[in-house]
């Protein structure tokens, strides 16, 4: 653990998609100092805090050296956006930090906005897709919403947007590219989870606020049940003995 007390880092976080993604960067000039992204499914409430400790070792550094959090907050996993943000509260909580909610539609964009506009399109299932519209850029044109697969043409014809002219990005880019002929697929196009050093950059650049909120854009499939692995883990972890950050 760093012993520089001037150290200030960004603890980022993503748990709403397949991968469990967690990041460290320095505040002062963004650099990423250690990450870890692994595809796990499901399992997020259990594997999340000794990732985090795993990458907070791998960047020298402890809680105390966090300053800001950055959470994705979907949309995507019902119950994988709660634990992300969930945990991020008890963070907050207990180290006296702010923190900034990033949605994984803007995140996927992110990285391709700089070439035209980009259509994020999360597989929704049950024939919806959640979608978000961003200009070259990225400045978000329309959405997130959530709407059946088949109404992306409507929805592209109301902001004035030909398929030709974008580009698609997301698990749902598959579906969107069958009804939006012209319309190009990324490269690695169809990655469910958004690029945890997308969520970096944007939470950089975005001043603290309220504590971030799920972005749910439709009920759950199932009932959520409490993530009990968020307890044993955090009692675990370095700063939150005796903290209940699934409650």
């Amino acid at each position: 653990m760093s012993d520089a007390s001037n150290r200030r880092l960004l603890l980022a976080v993503d748990t709403a998609n397949e991968r469990c993604s967690v990041a460290v960067a320095d505040l002062t000039d963004g650099t990423i100092l250690a990450s870890a992204n692994p595809s796990i499914g499901k399992g997020h409430a259990e594997r999340l805090m000794d990732l985090v400790a795993e990458v907070l070792a791998e960047a020298d550094a402890g809680y105390g050296d966090v300053a800001k959090l950055a959470i994705g907050i979907g949309p995507g996993s019902f119950t994988g956006i709660r634990v992300a943000v969930a945990v991020a509260r008890g963070w907050e909580l207990a180290l006296d930090i702010p923190s900034v909610g990033v949605d994984t539609l803007e995140a996927q964009a992110e990285p391709h906005a700089r070439d035209g506009a980009v259509l994020a399109v999360h597989d929704a299932r049950r024939s919806e897709v959640y979608v978000a519209l961003h200009a070259v850029g990225g400045a978000r044109l329309a959405g997130p919403e959530a709407m059946a697969v088949d109404d992306l043409p409507a929805f592209c014809a109301r902001q004035g947007v030909e398929p030709a002219d974008l580009r698609l990005v997301g698990s749902g880019s598959a579906l969107a590219a069958e009804r939006l002929p012209g319309a190009r697929l990324v490269p690695d196009a169809g990655e469910t989870s958004a690029p945890i050093a997308s969520i970096v950059r944007l939470a950089l650049a975005r001043a603290p606020g309220a504590p971030p909120l799920p972005l749910y854009l439709r009920g759950a499939d199932a009932k959520v049940q409490v993530p009990l692995g968020l307890r044993a883990a955090s009692h675990r972890s370095e700063p939150g003995a005796g903290l209940d950050i699934a409650g």
